[in-house]
């Protein structure tokens, strides 16, 4: 099965909470567990309240827009707050999502972190140089 990243609608629905065709399975497990998806996880935070935050940029032209951009930085600090707070959980869920079985994100993750931990106390075996590949 290809490793292919789905298209930008696609991925917007992702984003959003949606479900992926099962073609798209093994790009989720990797998106869920790769080093910087704790990043990848917050930035799609932000695509799910980005809606929001335009409501209340634009559309509330009665509020001075310093009191508008102070609430919505008030609401995306909170927001990012709480995604971060529930961050496994939600990645867990979109991997069981793609097909994968429970705790298959945090086993991915575990096994990285041992073979991480190996080769930065072998003395030549650096950034994947080796037989840990």
């Amino acid at each position: 099965m290809p490793n292919r990243r789905p298209p930008v609608l696609r991925w917007l629905w992702y984003a959003m909470g949606g479900g992926l065709p099962r073609a798209y399975s093994r790009w989720v497990l990797e998106d869920t567990t790769r080093r910087s998806w704790p990043v990848r996880h917050l930035a799609r935070a932000l695509v799910q309240m980005s809606p929001v935050l335009l409501v209340c940029l634009v559309a509330v032209p009665v509020v001075p827009f310093a009191f508008r951009a102070a609430a919505a930085g008030g609401g995306v600090f909170l927001g990012l707050l709480f995604s971060a707070a529930y961050m496994t959980e939600t990645t867990e869920h979109r991997a069981v999502k793609a097909g994968w079985p429970p705790g298959t994100t945090a086993r991915v993750r575990a096994e990285r972190a041992a073979r991480d931990e190996v080769e930065r106390h072998a003395r030549y075996r650096r950034d994947g140089a080796g037989s840990y590949d």
